[in-house]
């Protein structure tokens, strides 16, 4: 299977967006526009995943002119919503276990890492 090109600036925006909203992440909460800006930042520089409370979130929180923690707790409001609500199926594609089993939802930065990683393989962003 041949991969897509490599996306532009909004064509990856959209395709986050797409793929979040299939998450079940509503995109009336602030969290999610947080989040779809982390995704997209991490999706171009992966090494962000491994400092989420030291650069991702500060970088997020200039940009939006608020705070780490209202940017910290925003997604992971977002997060619980789309675990509660979301698509079952795709959490167990996605994480390896779903939300109705007994494993509690994902980190942010575990949510995070992998909405990006699978948005880097699916466009060939690697």
């Amino acid at each position: 299977m041949l991969q897509e090109s490599v996306l532009s600036g909004q064509e990856l925006e959209r395709a986050i967006s797409e793929f979040m909203l299939e998450l079940g992440i509503p995109a009336h909460l602030r969290g999610y526009q947080y989040l779809r800006s982390a995704v997209e930042m991490c999706a171009e520089d992966m090494e962000l995943v491994g400092s989420v409370t030291k650069l991702l979130y500060p970088d997020l929180a200039r940009l939006y002119k608020t705070t780490d923690q209202k940017i910290e707790r925003a997604i992971r409001n977002a997060i619980e919503v789309s675990w509660e609500r979301g698509n079952s199926a795709l959490f167990e594609q996605l994480f390896g276990y779903c939300n109705s089993s007994e494993y509690s939802r994902p980190t942010n930065s575990e949510y995070i890492a992998a909405v990006a990683d699978h948005i880097r393989l699916k466009y060939g962003l690697i």
